[in-house]
């Protein structure tokens, strides 16, 4: 006999009474967080007359889509909808607070089609998630400031001064710019933020912070007392620069041409190109700041749409050329052991670890593991282990030669400090490098190794810093490598004192030594330019850089390039790839004149919803990425 079934019960679904709409103005223009690429478009609702008088411009509320129940920002209210046909109506107000200005939003909507992404991807960089304690607690103020008139400041680089500490001169800068109206600053990362806020509490200067260091409640109130309070100083990291801010009339971006700018992530962006754009919509002042400016900016000031504000020094700089491969070049000794008698001596060394690639000492073979990978050493006395599968080889052997002696061809940190401790005796020896990162450090001799973007600072300078293999620097295989590598050379030197030394280990005919000297990297600059623009580099073309799957690539080749010839892409447009990426995946590297700029993005959105109405995984596309 069967076993009877359960029996299952089936669920009545009663559709949800309607409310009455509200009589003025009942429809709300919304976007909505669909989840899906290609639904992308804003969508109407109606306004229900008990939620009437809170919807406004800005506010979340919560509106069906489909079969869910989904959050929304209301962009504006109309009388009538765009499209005929029933209408829905918003589900209930999630915040009474506005979390956006008809501004921020028409900003989100023009970083969404400049990186050609979905523009909710853009609202969850820019607004920061919802507190409910915050809503109930928080009251905005009665005394919003009105912008008086629209700015009329030049927008300018400033580069920064040597022997003085770059966020204290960004502080005068700030200072002078809140006398005219609110003032947004937005700088690379944490330590970068704490220095800032470090100056402007010893100034005695109010502030706001917004940056991930704070947690969910602080960073959202503070979020919306940016937006009511009248000319404050708003201070942050990357995605500050979206933040709706009582009259605000400049924006101040630190250290322009960092990676930490850029964002990784969907969408894509970076700072500088959404304070130029937030320029336009809003009429503001923008000041750009650093030691070198990026190329973008330097074509700018170059085409004389830019103002450089620079001043003048001259620095005692020295190189020192290694011509056998030794860390240290035999005649810079005498420069360091003088200036450890006054204070310490930084030492800037390219790598972290200890011996990141191995050579045969006999034959000068490259040591691989037979997967492929490179052997590099962790530690002192530590056997050779493959980078890639982590293969250790206690018994290593030249697989040319049959020798066993290995030569440590790529020093890291650990290394280099054995070496230098070595050469300069009785000194104490100091590392700031990956998790270990000292922010400052006594004005005593002593011998401070660090990696870029680790120098600890110390009270009134270093009487040396010593940048050692600087050609490394420069040979990274990247775009970007030249001006990373002038930033670092100029930021680094700049941590002197006012009679210390830069010594460069590089070769005496390098371009970066005068122009230290002269604290003016304009040389090397126009040089650099001019070669890109020979060859049609950015920043006289833009890019699209494409990532997908391997078995994929060679048709988006060719359907990028059978656009070209049906002249549904203009013939400025050139294809270079597929190139081997990540594991599974190949990149694709597109050129385009600038002028065709928007064509371009569109078609590549246009491409992406395509895929997303077939189904097909997104690819992850970004428009003028930081560097490929």
């Amino acid at each position: 006999m069967a076993t009877p079934r359960l029996f299952r019960l089936k669920a009545e679904v009663i559709p949800r009474s309607e409310k009455q709409s509200a009589k003025q103005f009942p429809v709300a223009r919304i976007w909505v967080d669909t989840g899906v690429f290609h639904l992308d478009q804003p969508y109407d609702y109606l306004i229900p007359e008990d939620l009437s008088e809170i919807i406004s411009t800005g506010i979340r509320v919560q509106v069906p889509f489909g079969t869910r129940e989904v959050e929304g920002i209301v962009i504006e209210r109309k009388e009538t909808a765009d499209k005929s046909g029933r209408l829905r109506q918003i589900s209930k107000v999630l915040s009474v607070h506005p979390v956006a200005t008809p501004q921020s939003l028409a900003l989100i909507s023009a970083v969404a089609q400049r990186w050609s992404t979905n523009p909710y991807d853009v609202f969850r960089l820019a607004i920061p998630p919802r507190v409910a304690s915050v809503d109930k607690t928080f009251t905005p103020s009665t005394h919003m400031a009105i912008r008086q008139s629209l700015s009329t400041e030049k927008d300018f680089f400033y580069a920064f001064k040597p022997y003085e500490s770059p966020a204290f001169q960004i502080c005068a800068q700030i200072t002078k710019a809140a006398k005219k109206g609110a003032v947004l600053v937005v700088a690379p990362d944490e330590r970068d933020v704490n220095q800032i806020a470090h100056y402007l509490d010893a100034m005695g200067t109010s502030f706001l912070r917004l940056d991930s260091s704070l947690s969910r409640a602080d960073r959202y109130e503070n979020y919306l007392k940016a937006l009511n309070a009248p000319d404050c100083i708003v201070l942050g990291a990357r995605s500050a620069i979206f933040a709706p801010i009582s009259n605000l009339t400049t924006v101040i971006v630190y250290k322009e041409n960092s990676h930490e700018h850029f964002e990784k992530r969907s969408p894509g962006c970076n700072v500088r190109d959404i304070a130029l754009l937030r320029r336009d919509l809003e009429s503001i002042a923008v000041i750009f700041s650093g030691y070198v400016p990026s190329m973008e900016l330097s074509a700018l000031i170059d085409t004389r749409k830019l103002q450089y504000e620079n001043h003048s020094f001259k620095l005692n700089a020295q190189s020192f050329s290694s011509d056998d491969g030794t860390l240290l070049p035999g005649r810079i000794f005498t420069n360091i052991r003088k200036a450890l008698k006054t204070g310490p001596v930084l030492f800037m060394v390219p790598r972290k670890g200890y011996g990141n690639a191995l050579l045969c000492a006999h034959c000068k073979n490259l040591a691989q593991c037979s997967c492929g990978g490179r052997l590099s050493i962790g530690y002192r006395n530590a056997p050779p282990i493959c980078t890639v599968c982590a293969q250790d080889y206690p018994e290593w052997m030249c697989s040319w030669c049959d020798r066993k002696k290995p030569y440590i061809a790529g020093r890291g940190i650990e290394r280099a400090a054995e070496e230098i401790s070595r050469a300069f005796n009785g000194y104490p020896l100091i590392l700031s490098y990956g998790d270990v990162i000292k922010s400052n450090i006594p004005h005593k001799p002593a011998l401070v190794l660090a990696t870029p973007g680790a120098a600890p600072t110390t009270e009134n300078g270093y009487s040396a810093v010593v940048i050692l293999e600087g050609l490394s620097f420069f040979s990274h295989p990247d775009i970007r490598a030249q001006e990373r590598a002038r930033e670092l050379f100029f930021e680094t030197a700049a941590m002197i004192e006012p009679k210390g030394e830069v010594l460069l280990s590089i070769p005496d005919d390098h371009p970066i030594t005068s122009s230290i000297v002269k604290w003016n990297p304009g040389a090397m600059i126009r040089r650099e330019l001019t070669e890109r623009d020979e060859v049609a580099l950015p920043p006289y073309v833009q890019s699209i850089v494409i990532t997908c799957a391997i078995s994929e690539a060679t048709n988006i080749v060719n359907g990028f390039k059978r656009a070209v010839s049906d002249s549904r892409l203009p013939s400025s447009v050139k294809v270079f790839g597929p190139t081997p990426a990540l594991k599974g995946e190949s990149r694709i590297v597109i050129y385009f004149d600038i002028q065709e700029g928007e064509r371009v993005r569109q078609f590549a959105h246009e491409l992406q919803r395509r895929r997303s109405i077939a189904k097909k995984p997104l690819l992850t596309l970004r428009v003028d990425p930081y560097s490929f």
